[in-house]
């Protein structure tokens, strides 16, 4: 018997990898537990293992007295120079239980005790390898779908994979072996519950060191991704070596790294663009494939005012907004993109609001601050209206009434305010996160200009569309 528990003890500690000695004390434990609930927790024992024949010793100890009140833990000193002559009286003395006496419901129940005890270290063992593996990518094979997302078995435990965190349109089937990426592990009643991630930024980063050396020496660093996961991404790449070229790096040799990683999300685009310092730079590589004509910085309000030729106004925004948007969470900064036209009228407009406000002896942030960015603004307004700017008076009013009729030519009636009914007028201007027409999404689909092919002179065998990857 015990020869048969030694070896068990060593078989469970390499298969489960728990430690020898953590599962002796358990089993001594649970040995303890089971003579306390069968003789009472006044019962003063000790519980050894003994390593040379793997038995599970039980001693029980009693006080040597003259009149026992405690059958328990008092013994008489008559009955106990029995076991030993020399014994004195407060002596403690200490008999072995056979551990065959503890009955068939004790051993049960030590039983019970140790398979949980052993299921606690091993859920340990597991909980302390996967929290130190947050931030990599695992691999497993899909189980079951429950209300908080699939189950993916990973081997030792199993991961969940939210919804939240699921490319979209991705669907799955049991036993379908997938790649993810771990995001956090976190301690629950039925073991460690490890959570993982396929729409995360940082698997991207995750992938890309995985395929290209040079990210993962560190030689290319990447700055940032903005993603909208299963359609397309946006990486910014920067090169700490003069030699080496962030983007062909990426890209690879006929595209070779940068495809192992579209296929790997099933298709997601990816744009590889050049960081840069300088926001109007990094700006103009983000918003590719369109062609910038002119960048306005705001650095108080991180906006930027994009100026493109009216032809390109469809490739800046993107199917949905998809381009502009991703490039301003790719910035950090809030980006409006207008066309030359749309431009060219906003900038006349804003040269006749400073010169009404010249001759109002205002400043040109009283009229914004109120509201009124253009001369038709202010000639629509009435005099209760204007009173908002700071600083006007009502001889001002008077002075910025014969300053618009000096520099608003007369015009009919019919046309003093053209129908707005054109669709042009939403064509021609738009923000991050906006939508655009279906005349603009069209666009989309014309073949784009590579940031590769941009940014890199290597041979042509390395350059696949960095829009297309």
């Amino acid at each position: 018997m015990g020869a048969e528990l030694k070896k068990a003890i060593d078989q469970i500690s390499k298969d489960k990898g728990i430690d020898r000695d953590l599962l002796i004390d358990t089993l001594e434990e649970a040995v303890r537990s089971s003579v306390h609930r069968k003789y009472g927790d006044e019962m003063d024992v000790e519980i050894n293992f003994n390593e040379e024949t793997g038995d599970i010793e039980v001693y029980q100890f009693k006080i040597v007295v003259e009149d026992v009140e405690d059958t328990v833990s008092e013994i008489t000193l008559e009955e106990a120079r029995k076991h030993d002559p020399s014994v004195q009286l407060d002596d403690e003395m200490g008999f072995r239980i056979d551990i065959e006496d503890l009955g068939r419901i004790a051993a049960q129940s030590a039983k019970q005790v140790i398979i949980q005890r052993m299921r606690d270290a091993e859920q340990e063992i597991i909980y302390e390898e996967y929290k130190d593996r947050v931030g990599e990518i695992v691999s497993g094979i899909i189980q079951r779908r429950d209300r908080s997302g699939w189950i993916i078995n990973l081997g030792r435990t199993e991961a969940v994979l939210p919804k939240e965190e699921q490319i979209p349109r991705e669907r799955y089937k049991r036993g379908d072996r997938i790649q993810a990426y771990i995001i956090g592990v976190h301690k629950e009643s039925r073991g460690p519950q490890v959570v993982v991630s396929r729409s995360h930024p940082d698997y991207m980063v995750s992938l890309f060191k995985r395929e290209v050396p040079e990210v993962s020496d560190g030689t290319v660093a990447i700055m940032g991704v903005a993603r909208d996961p299963g359609l397309r991404a946006k990486v910014a790449v920067y090169s700490k070596d003069r030699e080496v070229d962030p983007v062909g790096a990426c890209v690879g040799i006929r595209g070779s790294r940068i495809q192992n990683i579209v296929q790997e999300l099933r298709g997601e685009r990816i744009d590889i663009v050049v960081w840069s310092p300088d926001i109007a730079v990094y700006a103009q590589n983000a918003l590719s494939p369109a062609r910038i004509n002119r960048i306005t910085v705001d650095d108080d309000e991180n906006t930027l005012e994009v100026v493109v030729p009216d032809d390109q106004l469809t490739p800046a925004i993107g199917r949905k907004g998809q381009n502009v948007k991703l490039a301003s969470k790719l910035l950090g900064w809030k980006v409006d993109v207008l066309t030359e036209s749309r431009y060219g009228e906003a900038n006349a407009s804003r040269q006749g609001l400073e010169q009404v406000a010249s001759v109002a002896e205002l400043s040109m942030s009283a009229f914004l601050a109120a509201g009124f960015e253009s001369l038709d603004d202010l000639n629509q307004a009435s005099p209760e209206e204007l009173m908002h700017v700071t600083g006007m008076t009502p001889s001002k009013i008077s002075d910025l009434r014969a300053a618009i009729n000096l520099l608003t030519p007369s015009r009919p009636a019919a046309e003093e305010r053209p129908a707005e009914s054109d669709e042009g007028a939403g064509d021609e201007t738009a923000s991050a996160g906006e939508e655009t027409s279906e005349r603009e999404a069209s666009a989309e689909a014309e073949p784009q200009t590579d940031a590769a092919e941009q940014s890199t002179d290597e041979t042509a065998e390395q350059e696949p569309s960095e829009g297309d990857a």
